[in-house]
Parts: structure tokens; C-alpha cells; sequence
């Protein structure tokens, strides 16, 4: 596309209207991906909602695909031509402390919206890396630090703003529009392009948080000791340990450098005390190379996994569990434990709880009874994504029979967003319903560059 296809385009928008070749293009369609990039045919860095609306109705008019990026976390599938919504520069966030409520723009960060809610004792339900975008995730589910004790950061949505495939801006609420609202939250970006979004806020100023790390080869029945020791904690305990090859760097701390560790997490919502004592249980799994737990206030949670915020090539892919005993420990750890042939990092969440009760306004996110979510990423420093295709297919495989789903926000790209796994993260009854309200908003199928939901055919 050339500069005068868009220069209409251009002239009604606030933000930068790219073409390939353009200064800033690449880094304009740039997320935290660096696995997945997209190549659309032009580029919109919205600033204000009418900046969407103005795209999708190009977009609409020349029947080009649409997608929309915010942080570039939760991609599925690369656009190949198209038009990219960035919305990286919509940052708004309003915090009424009286109504324990957050209103925020769709390029909005959790790290943006945590401190602003800490200054009345209020938190976000968001998740382990405060450098997510809040939208995208909230939509896609979140099941965040505090799922147990709390639930789905979804179940919170109050009121969306909403520019839908025809271009119009809708206020979208449980009352108002109760379809769309059950569609948008939990279906993400497949029915249009969120501009705002508001939701509850939750009275946590504080945690007993941080970590313990251990030695793989020093504990290697560490995994399925963690689950047992998790399936007796209370709703207030929210864990998960990961399986991680440090690498060998000046900047890993020297007891855990050039070695594969466990790493324990804890989010306790109780008091200091009571967390300490549920923690002691967990030191007779191993030596303990390195210790890390304290009382926190909440704006420090963000320490707890201490993810990267620097952009990275990685895969991922991830499935809901019905148990975990020693014998899936072994499945799991001959697959991608330190002897697999490409390094993974392997997470074990404890989950359930509150994410099993039902939203007080009907959604889209599928009800989780499973305890554990498990999830392996590798980073493809050098490593071409095929070649973690028989390590992650091997091991989903042989885990299938304790699977029972799996958690859209955590699932990967290319053939880790094939419909097969799309299908997984939703109820088929919501699924049909779903395919169903797609065909009625966006008929065209503009937004399908996503993990998609095609719409129902006559």
C-alpha cells in the first residue's frame, strides 16, 4: 500500500498512519513477541477511539483483515498484509477509589494501573508480569497472582467501550448489551477493537510474597512434592513453581548461575505469620539454594516472578490439569525437564478455588475446576520454532489424559492458535453461542487475526 491510499486515512487520525518502508513501521508493529511479527499493509498508532473508528471503516471499505496490538503479549497469528491497530499510546487510567473501580485505556499496563490503586489500598487482578496490557488480558480471561483467592480478573469487567466491525463506538455493559458483553469478555479481540475499559478493583494493599529456590538435580521429586503440599493450602495461598535453566550469567545471582532450578512462588493474602508457617513445609523438598519471602505491599508484587519486560522470541503452550501426582511429575519432567532437547521453562500453577465460581454477569471464560495449570515456554534465542514441535507435542500428548482444557491467555502462536486449541479454552455450548454472535457483529470476519472464533455459516 502507498502513501496515497492512505493519506485519506491519514488525514482524519490523530496518530501516525504507516506503510512498510515508513520510519517507525518496524518499530510501530513490534510486540513483546519478537517470535511473531506482523507485516500488515499499513499500520494505525491510535491515540483516541475515534482513531479506531476511523481504521475499521478503512479497513471495512477495502475489505481488509484487522488486528490490534497493545503490549504484543498475547499474540496468535501474524498479519500478513492487513491493517494493525497499535493502541500502545491509549495509557489513560482513572482509579474511583469510591467505587473501588479503574477506567483504562486499551494500551494501558498493569505496571501503570497497580501503583495508581495502591494509594487507596486497592489492587488490580492482574497477573505475574505487571508489564502486561491490561485489556487483552482481562478479556482473554486472567488468571493472575490472586486467581485462588479471587477468581478471573474477567468476572470484574464493569463497562467496555467498543468500535465493532461497522466502525461504530458502543458502550457495552451486562444491562445494556448482555451478548456482547458475555462475547467481548472472553472472546478478546474477535468482535471488535476495545477502547476503554472498566472494572473492579479488589481491597488487597499487602501480600506475604517471594520465592524459594532449589537446586533441580538436588530435588527431583520437587514437583509432585509441591502439588500435595499446594492441594492443603488455603484460598488465600496463591502458588506456582517453575523448572528454569539459568544461564550462566554475571547478572544471575551466584548460587543459582548456570544451573536448572525450581523456583517456588507465593502470593499470600493472609498474614505474615500464617504464610510463613504454610510455607515451612515446603523447605524439607530440598536444600534451598536461595530464599526470598516477606511482607510485601501489593505495588511490589510484580518481584515475586520478576518476569523480563524486554521483548523476547518465545513459544508457549499450556493445558489445564486435573491432577498432578508423581507419575505426571515424571511425564512431565522427561519431556521438558533438563534433558529435553530444547530448553523449556516449565510453570505449575495451583489454581482452581475461586476460578470455578460463576461471574455475577454471564461471560465467555470457561469455568475451571482443574487444580493445576501447567505451561512451557522456550526461548528461541537461536532455536527455529519447529524444532520445539516434538518436545511440546510429545508432552501435551501424553498428558492428555489428565487435561481438561486450556487458558486462552496462555496459549501460543502458529500452531499453538490452531482451532483445535482455540476450542480448548472455551465450553462448546459457549463456543457454538459464540460462532453464532461473530456472524451477527462481524459477518465479514474483519477481526480474525487473533485466536479466532469463525463465525457460524448459514
Amino acid at each position: 500500500m502507498k502513501h496515497a491510499d492512505v493519506q485519506p486515512l491519514a488525514s482524519r487520525v490523530a496518530g501516525p498512519v504507516l506503510v512498510p518502508g515508513d520510519e517507525g513501521y518496524d518499530e510501530e508493529r513490534t510486540g513483546a513477541n519478537l517470535a511473531v511479527r506482523h507485516e500488515p499493509d499499513v499500520i494505525v498508532g491510535a491515540v483516541r477511539a475515534e482513531d479506531v473508528q476511523e481504521a475499521v471503516r478503512f479497513a471495512g471499505g477495502r475489505g481488509l483483515p484487522v488486528a490490534v496490538q497493545g503490549t504484543g503479549h498475547g499474540y496468535a497469528t501474524a498479519a500478513r498484509g492487513g491493517l494493525l491497530v497499535t493502541t500502545r499510546r491509549m495509557t489513560q487510567v482513572r482509579v474511583d477509589a469510591g467505587r473501588r473501580t479503574v477506567s483504562v485505556g486499551a494500551g494501558a499496563r498493569f505496571d501503570q494501573v497497580i501503583p495508581a490503586a495502591a494509594r487507596y489500598g486497592l489492587a488490580p487482578l492482574n497477573g505475574s508480569a505487571p508489564h502486561v496490557g491490561v485489556v487483552s488480558y482481562v478479556l482473554g480471561g486472567g488468571v493472575g497472582l490472586l486467581a485462588r483467592t479471587y477468581g478471573y480478573a474477567a468476572d470484574r469487567v464493569r463497562a467496555l467501550e467498543l468500535v465493532t466491525a461497522d466502525g461504530q463506538l458502543r458502550r457495552v455493559t451486562p444491562d445494556r448489551e448482555p451478548d456482547l458483553y458475555g462475547a467481548v469478555v472472553g472472546g478478546r479481540d474477535n468482535f471488535g477493537i476495545v477502547t476503554r475499559l472498566e472494572m473492579d478493583l479488589v481491597p488487597v494493599a499487602r501480600l506475604y510474597g517471594g520465592g524459594l529456590f532449589y537446586d533441580a538435580g538436588a530435588a527431583p521429586g520437587l514437583l509432585a512434592a509441591y502439588a500435595r503440599w499446594a492441594e492443603g493450602t488455603p484460598r488465600e495461598m496463591n502458588s506456582s513453581v517453575a523448572l528454569i535453566p539459568m544461564p550462566d550469567d554475571p547478572d544471575v545471582p551466584g548460587p543459582l548461575r548456570g544451573r536448572h532450578v525450581y523456583h517456588v512462588r507465593i502470593a499470600y493474602t493472609g498474614d505474615a505469620a500464617d504464610g510463613a508457617r504454610l510455607v515451612a513445609p515446603l523447605r524439607k523438598a530440598g536444600p534451598v539454594l536461595l530464599e526470598a519471602l516477606a511482607d510485601m505491599p501489593y505495588r511490589h508484587s510484580g518481584s515475586i516472578h520478576d518476569e523480563p519486560d524486554v521483548p523476547v522470541p518465545f513459544q508457549r503452550e499450556t493445558a489445564m490439569l486435573r491432577e498432578v501426582d508423581d507419575a505426571v511429575a515424571r511425564t512431565v519432567l522427561e519431556h521438558a525437564g533438563p534433558q529435553a532437547p530444547v530448553p523449556c521453562v516449565v510453570e505449575l500453577r495451583h489454581v482452581g478455588d475461586a476460578l470455578a465460581r460463576a461471574p455475577r454477569h454471564p461471560n465467555s471464560v470457561a469455568r475451571s475446576h482443574a487444580p493445576y495449570l501447567l505451561s512451557v515456554v522456550t526461548l528461541l534465542y537461536g532455536i527455529p520454532a519447529d524444532d520445539t514441535s516434538p518436545v511440546y507435542d510429545g508432552l501435551f500428548a501424553a498428558l492428555e489424559p489428565v487435561t481438561c482444557g486450556a487458558a486462552l491467555n496462555f496459549l501460543g502462536h502458529g500452531p499453538h492458535a490452531r482451532e483445535e486449541r482455540v476450542r480448548a479454552a472455551y465450553a462448546p455450548a459457549v463456543l457454538r453461542r459464540l460462532s453464532r454472535l461473530k456472524a451477527a457483529h462481524d459477518p465479514s470476519n474483519t477481526f480474525r487475526l487473533n485466536y479466532h472464533i469463525p463465525p457460524t455459516t448459514p
